[in-house]
C-alpha cells in the first residue's frame, strides 16, 4: 500500500503511480513517468524530483539518505535535492542514491548507484554492476560486467516512450493508481 503519513507527494498530471508502490518524504512525479507496484522512492534527507516520462520497475529503491559513513554532527551534513532528469528507466530491483541523473540513463536489474555519483546524459549502468566513485560519469558511458568495466557507446540509450504509453494503458487494468 502506498504510505500516507508523507510530508508531501506532488504527481503531475499524466503521471501514472501504482497505489502498491511506496512513495515517502517530500516528492515530486512528473508528467508520463510510470512507477510501478513495490517500487520504493523515499525522501528522508531532502527532497526526490523526478521529471517527465521515467519508467522506475518494480522493486527499484530511489532514495535521498545520509550516506551510512556520516553523523549528524558532521559539518557536510545537509538536506540536499536529488534531481532526476527526463526518459530514465530504473530496472527491477536496481538501487539509486545518486543525487543528480540526467537524461535518458538506464540502471540495469540489481545495480547500485550510490549518493558520491552524478550520472550525466545517455549512461547504461549494468546488471548487479556497484557504482560508488566521487566522480561524475561521463555522456553516453556504459558501465557493465563483474568488474564494472567502462566504455563509451556511441549513441544515446532510446527513450521508452512506447513502452510507457503501453504501460500507462495496462496498469490501470491490473493495478489501482
Amino acid at each position: 500500500m502506498a504510505e500516507k503519513a508523507q510530508k508531501s507527494v506532488k504527481i503531475a498530471a499524466g503521471a501514472a503511480v501504482c497505489v502498491e508502490s511506496e512513495i515517502k518524504g517530500d516528492v515530486t512525479i512528473g508528467p508520463r513517468t510510470v512507477i510501478h507496484p513495490k517500487a520504493r522512492i523515499i525522501a528522508e534527507t531532502g527532497s526526490i524530483v523526478i521529471g517527465e516520462g521515467n519508467l522506475i520497475e518494480e522493486q527499484a529503491m530511489i532514495i535521498n539518505d545520509y550516506p551510512e559513513n556520516i553523523t549528524l554532527d558532521t559539518e557536510e551534513v545537509g538536506a540536499k535535492p536529488m534531481i532526476i532528469g527526463t526518459n530514465n528507466v530504473f530496472e527491477v530491483g536496481c538501487y539509486s542514491q545518486a543525487m543528480k541523473i540526467g537524461e535518458n540513463n538506464v540502471t540495469e536489474s540489481k545495480a547500485f548507484v550510490r549518493r558520491n555519483v552524478i550520472l550525466m546524459s545517455g549512461c547504461i549502468i549494468g546488471v548487479c554492476c556497484n557504482v560508488n566513485t566521487y566522480k561524475v560519469i561521463p555522456e553516453n558511458m556504459v558501465i557493465y560486467g563483474a568488474d564494472c568495466l567502462r566504455r563509451v557507446q556511441t549513441e544515446r540509450p532510446q527513450p521508452q516512450t512506447l513502452q510507457l504509453d503501453f504501460l500507462m494503458e495496462i496498469l490501470p487494468n491490473y493495478h489501482h493508481l
